[in-house]
């Protein structure tokens, strides 16, 4: 499956990597659209400033595993060397494919979202 996932880079807009310091990516599965995938620069608690990635994939492309790819794909090719996924703590499919791809679930007690860490390896 890793070899037909790719991302490719692209604008995005204002909300979904366009703006300053975000990057944007299309997702595809083979030569399909399967999605999206984005880096916006947020400040926003528990964390403060921050590179925060978020995803969106076709119904049809959900649940092959494209999404793990995809995730680890970006956060390596974007320019951060730590990126935080929020998500709703009932999204079990975003916390696997983000896990899968190297994100650490750092969920404070406190929070009503779930909160995961990537963090480049040197």
């Amino acid at each position: 499956m890793a070899g037909q996932v790719r991302i490719v880079r692209g604008k995005g807009g204002p909300e979904t990597g366009g703006g300053p310091g975000g990057e944007a990516w299309a997702i595809f599965h083979e030569t399909n659209r399967a999605g999206r995938i984005y880096i916006n620069w947020i400040d926003e608690p528990p964390i403060g400033p921050h590179a925060s990635i978020q995803i969106y994939l076709n119904r049809q492309s959900q649940g092959r595993g494209i999404g793990s790819i995809a995730y680890r794909l970006a956060s390596e090719e974007s320019q951060y060397d730590t990126i935080y996924a929020h998500m709703r703590k009932s999204n079990e499919a975003s916390k696997r494919a983000a896990a899968a791809a190297g994100y650490d679930d750092i969920t404070p007690a406190d929070q009503s979202q779930c909160l995961m860490r990537w963090v480049r390896q040197r």
